[in-house]
């Protein structure tokens, strides 16, 4: 069953939207005019330089002997008002990162569909991308966990942990990973616990993908890659974890 609700206390901490191209030499020519069209919505900017760094790095090695070229690959990022979207573009990629978006397309809630169309409209007006060498979708959970449990595990999820082969409540460190082939895009999953505070909480991590896709079907893609995402999290959580997103005393970040 679909989730059709948007919940007051998410437990979605961060969505990525990215896209992989050819490298276009040009785009920097192109750049200011793109900053003024989605000016709106990212009032604030800034250039960065991704460092390249050249040479075997061995064992031993220390950060400050290995050469780096004196720029590297040059980032310009678009931030919303609210600083909780940062948007970067690369003469090969162009990724969103939002913090605040808890929706992907449903009413009543801030759609991050809505603005990725906003940013690839804008973007493909003035750069022409035949095919996208990979588009992707992630998601990354922070899921209550309220104690270090078996018991407690499998009546909040739908866990991939080898609980049967390894305690569970001995456990310091566990992740599980799996990168599913969906036909024309994959899926990769990720569970793992993580310490938060002086208690635990379990993350989920999807990632959707596909390669080499028209950039005209970008979007119904993207509603793909969402859809596996959306299904596997129905697949992964119970009850007692939507309880927990529908709490209205908790604080959303």
């Amino acid at each position: 069953m679909a989730i059709t609700e948007v919940f007051p206390n998410p437990t979605v901490k961060q969505v990525v939207f990215e896209i992989k191209f050819p490298n276009l030499f040009y785009i920097e020519n192109k750049i200011g005019d793109f900053q003024v069209s989605i000016l709106e919505k990212f009032p604030e900017s800034a250039v960065a330089y991704r460092r390249l760094i050249f040479g075997d790095i061995g064992p031993d090695a220390k950060l400050e002997d290995i050469p780096v070229s004196e720029k590297g690959n040059k980032i310009w990022q678009f931030i919303t008002a609210g600083k909780d979207v940062r948007l970067s573009i690369t003469n090969n990629s162009l990724d969103m990162v939002s913090t605040s978006h808890k929706t992907y397309n449903l009413e009543g809630g801030n759609k991050f569909r809505e603005l990725i169309e906003f940013v690839l409209t804008k973007f493909y007006g003035l750069v022409s991308i035949p095919l996208v060498n990979r588009i992707g979708l992630r998601y990354i959970d922070e899921c209550p966990l309220p104690a270090k449990e078996t018991s407690v595990l499998m009546s909040y999820y739908n866990s991939a942990f080898p609980t049967r082969r390894f305690s569970f409540e001995a456990t310091v460190d566990m992740i599980f990973k799996v990168v599913v082939d969906k036909g024309d895009h994959f899926l990769s999953y990720v569970e793992s616990l993580k310490a938060v505070d002086k208690s635990y909480a379990i993350i989920l991590d999807f990632d959707g993908y596909a390669k080499n896709v028209d950039s005209k079907n970008c979007l119904p893609m993207l509603d793909k890659l969402h859809e596996s995402i959306s299904q596997e999290f129905e697949n992964t959580v119970k009850e007692p974890v939507y309880a927990y997103m529908r709490q209205r005393n908790e604080v959303t970040k």
